[in-house]
């Protein structure tokens, strides 16, 4: 049965993987490819087995998204401890890392994704009469959008990866390295082409959900790689990817993906969804209590998630608040959370009054106290944790203690697409246009003072602004994994993790911008006993209310919060000094890849 039947195959356990999304189909020997994808159902049916591939599990939901994006300078991993998980968060993984060098990894997932979409793509316009049926559209539409975040992704890990925009064939069954340009050229076509097709959030049946591809989201997608396609990366030199070349930083020769060409068309895809597609932004806890509950619905805040079932995923799971024992919120699991988390650091670039600081950075744990009951405790001042992803605020569909959680982590939100949108707008000249979208998002962190957030923006120039959206996103996503991406395409990765390090030594020595924060925190609890109060990070508060307790080290003895040993730890760790965290800011393509493309692909960077 042709090449579908190959993708019937490779799908037939999407059920366990996508959301909301019935697999029920006629048996699969019965049709072709005209048969299927000439029927929207049908048709849709196996597009649904692409959306399967991000829960294969040593791919997207057991290693991509449990590795990617940490360390930089305000999200790292929370362990100092050397070994192979470490050593793929600071800059020093090997092909042979075995997290990474094994079946079904990121990079052989996500190829297995991109056959399915090939597939898709293809059978749409030879079968789907796309030229007439607005619904077979939407599904061409979506597969092109779909197979581009599949590419992204893939390029944000591994840097130049094989091009593959047809089936597989026995003439292609083996690629070497593409240079990235033609990827980003290839994808971003594909997104123009696609956004006529894609309705609004809510237009259609489809895009009532987030897990489903809507015209908002394909457009701030565009914007999205039109940024990192012109922006800065470690590249081979030209003509030399896949050679083994070790490479430099530097920004792209070709002339299509120069920020002249692909900033004013970015600009005008965010300018339309800001103003037609009904995306707003949400009460900052809200959104996050409704991304702990799975809420799905379109048309709020979040453009796109990774759609995996309620039993499937593995966001809360590894970056929750951690639980450190048994709690009633973990079920039968001893400890979940907290494999990662922001520096402490982070809490010292918010202003006291940002709504976003106590939910986005939290200086506690849980655990069952001696007493039987379960409550928040705090940590140690060099191990701070992500509170927008929280086990117990999972209320709806709580969690049960296995080894997936349901949680859909999110890809976009409508404040990336107005931070995009005033980035793009400031470096073509339109500050003031600028500044009205970094104000939308300044107003929802200060709600309670909307003048001060007015006050901030308005004292902006144009030799300050760029400085100010690298420290507004950093504000904004923390905890998102965005930001290893955003410094990468701003040439700043290794200047923002040295300046990491450095603001590290300076908070234990409280020196420079850390003088005057006191030596001792105090803490106590709400009426439910459970519920933590602190008092002492902040600059000014060095007398405690009466009653409350000093934080303690293990001997239970009053102790300085922030030890100067366990800061220097978690500054050693961001990256070893043997590498340099530019020239390895790709993952390597893994022993088990390298072996399976029989010699017809090699790691460049140095690896």
């Amino acid at each position: 049965m042709k090449n579908l039947m190959r993708l019937f195959t490779l799908g037939a356990f999407a059920a366990a993987c996508v959301s909301c999304i019935d697999l029920t189909s006629p048996t699969k020997s019965s049709f072709d490819e005209s048969v299927v994808f000439s029927n929207y159902d049908l048709a849709e049916n196996s597009l649904y087995g692409v959306y399967a591939t991000f829960g294969a599990q040593n791919g997207h939901r057991g290693r991509y998204l449990t590795y990617y994006g940490f360390n930089n300078d305000i999200e790292a991993s929370t362990t100092t401890t050397a070994g192979v998980k470490l050593d793929i968060a600071s800059y020093d993984c090997t092909p042979g890392n075995t997290q990474l060098s094994v079946e079904k990894n990121p990079f052989s997932s996500a190829y297995e994704g991109i056959e399915r979409v090939n597939l898709c793509i293809r059978n749409l316009r030879k079968y789907g009469d796309v030229s007439q049926k607005e619904d077979m559209r939407y599904l061409l539409g979506e597969a092109l959008v779909l197979r581009a975040v599949i590419y992204a992704d893939l390029l944000k890990a591994y840097g130049e990866v094989p091009a593959r925009f047809e089936p597989v064939s026995p003439e292609t069954i083996y690629l070497n390295k593409s240079d990235k340009d033609v990827i980003y050229k290839q994808i971003l076509g594909d997104i123009e082409e696609a956004i006529p097709y894609l309705p609004w959030p809510g237009g259609n049946a489809a895009t009532q959900s987030t897990g489903r591809i809507s015209k908002a989201f394909a457009q701030g997608l565009y914007a999205r790689l039109a940024l990192a396609a012109s922006g800065w990366s470690w590249r081979p030199d030209e003509g030399q990817v896949g050679t083994g070349n070790e490479g430099s930083m530097r920004q792209s020769y070709d002339p299509e993906l120069q920020a002249s060409v692909l900033y004013p068309k970015a600009l005008d895809y965010l300018r339309d969804c800001i103003a037609h597609s009904g995306m707003r932004l949400m009460d900052f806890e809200q959104l996050w209590r409704e991304f702990n509950n799975m809420d799905m619905t379109a048309g709020k805040e979040v453009l796109f998630a990774y759609p995996f079932s309620d039993g499937r995923g593995r966001w809360n799971y590894n970056f929750a608040v951690s639980h450190d024992t048994k709690t009633k919120y973990i079920g039968s699991a001893d400890k979940r959370g907290g494999d990662a988390g922001p520096l402490p650091t982070v809490y010292y670039m918010y202003d006291k009054g940002d709504v976003r600081r106590d939910i986005s950075c939290v200086p506690f744990h849980w655990e069952r106290g001696n007493d039987g009951v379960d409550r928040e405790a705090m940590n140690g001042g060099a191990k701070w944790y992500f509170g927008k992803y929280r086990f117990e605020w999972m209320e709806k569909i709580p969690y049960t203690g296995g080894n997936d959680d349901g949680i859909k982590p999110v890809y976009m939100r409508y404040a990336d697409v107005l931070l995009m949108a005033a980035e793009i707008a400031a470096e073509l000249g339109y500050l003031p246009e600028a500044k009205g979208y970094l104000l939308e998002v300044r107003k929802r962190a200060f709600p309670d003072d909307i003048a001060a957030a007015e006050a901030y923006v308005d004292a902006l120039g144009e030799a300050d602004f760029f400085e100010a959206i690298v420290k507004e996103r950093a504000l904004e996503f923390v905890g998102e994994m965005l930001r290893k991406g955003d410094l990468i395409r701003w040439g700043l990765l290794r200047v923002k993790l040295d300046e990491a390090k450095a603001d590290l030594t300076a908070l234990a020595e409280k020196s420079g911008k850390y003088a005057g924060i006191p030596d001792y925190v105090y803490y106590s609890y709400e009426a439910d006993g459970c519920t933590l109060r602190w008092y002492g990070l902040n600059k000014g508060e060095s007398d405690p209310p009466a009653g409350w307790s000093v934080y303690t080290n293990s001997e239970g003895e009053p102790s300085k919060y922030f030890s100067a040993n366990s800061l220097a730890q978690r500054a050693d760790a961001l990256y070893k000094d043997s590498v340099n965290p530019e020239q390895h800011m790709w993952w390597p393509i893994s022993t088990f890849d390298l072996t399976n493309a029989v010699g017809y692909i090699k790691n460049d960077y140095g690896y």
